[in-house]
This record gives structure tokens, sequence and C-alpha cells, in this order.
């Protein structure tokens, strides 16, 4: 890793209407726009989806580092979540990020270790650590072939 701290930056481009255009350097750039729930069109990345790909994302990359330090084989991981918007404390806002890791484990891996390898990846992953936001770890191990 390189020294702390680091800095990201992205760009968005739109006007009073129609679709935005999210870009970084050496990216694909995504369109977005608000989802149905917020009249949007429903055919590109809202805000809501960017965050949960990115709690998503952060998870993967952070399981990958814990399980290796914690020498746990997987060989696979498929993950599926959901956030729920609400109004609490006078606010719109997420209520709860429910995630459901589906972990493959390698031939002979510890299933007990493999669970707490997940529950330390959500922990530990920066991008759930900086939101508000509970986020509630439903698990599935799978053992492997």
């Amino acid at each position: 890793m390189k020294p702390l701290p680091h800095v990201y930056d992205v760009h968005l481009a739109g006007g009073p209407t129609g679709y935005a255009r999210v870009s970084l350097e050496g990216a694909p750039e995504l369109r977005a726009a608000p989802p149905r729930d917020f009249d949007g069109p429903g055919d590109a990345w809202g805000p809501e989806h960017l965050l949960l790909a990115a709690v998503e994302a952060c998870f993967l990359f952070t399981l990958r580092a814990v399980a290796q330090a914690s020498r746990v084989e997987f060989t696979g991981l498929e993950l599926s979540g959901s956030g729920t918007v609400d109004r609490a404390g006078g606010a719109l806002r997420f209520t709860q990020i429910v995630l459901r890791p589906r972990l493959t484990l390698g031939p002979g891996a510890d299933r007990e270790r493999a669970f707490r390898v997940l529950e330390k990846a959500e922990k530990t992953c920066l991008v759930s650590a900086s939101l508000a936001t509970p986020i509630r770890l439903e698990p599935e191990i799978v053992a492997g072939g």
C-alpha cells in the first residue's frame, strides 16, 4: 500500500435534466440518473446503486486481504446487497444495508475461520467503516471441491 493519505478524484458532468456522466481518468465513463423510485428512468446507475456497489467492491477487496492474512483459501464470492432508504432522524437516508456473501471455500478450508474472515472483512472495509448506516451480514459458506 502506498503511504497515506490517499486522495481520489472523480468528475461528474450534467445539466438541468437528463443523465449525468461520471468519470475518472483511465476508467470507462458511467451514466448516472436517479432510480425509478425518485422518478428517474431506471436504466442508469443511481447514487443509491453506486453506494451499494462501493460497499460490495470494498467488501471483496478487503476479504481478499483478510483471507490471505488468515490463510483461508476461497475460490469464489457471490455477493448480493440491498439497501433500505427511509426517513430517519428527520432526513431521508439509508437506514440499513444487508450484505449476503456466498463464499466458496477451497479444499480443506476451515468453515469457522471463513465465517470469522467474512465478519472481519465487513468490519474493516474502509467504505463500510465510513458510513453511519448499520450493515448486516448474512453469510453462506459453500464447500469447494
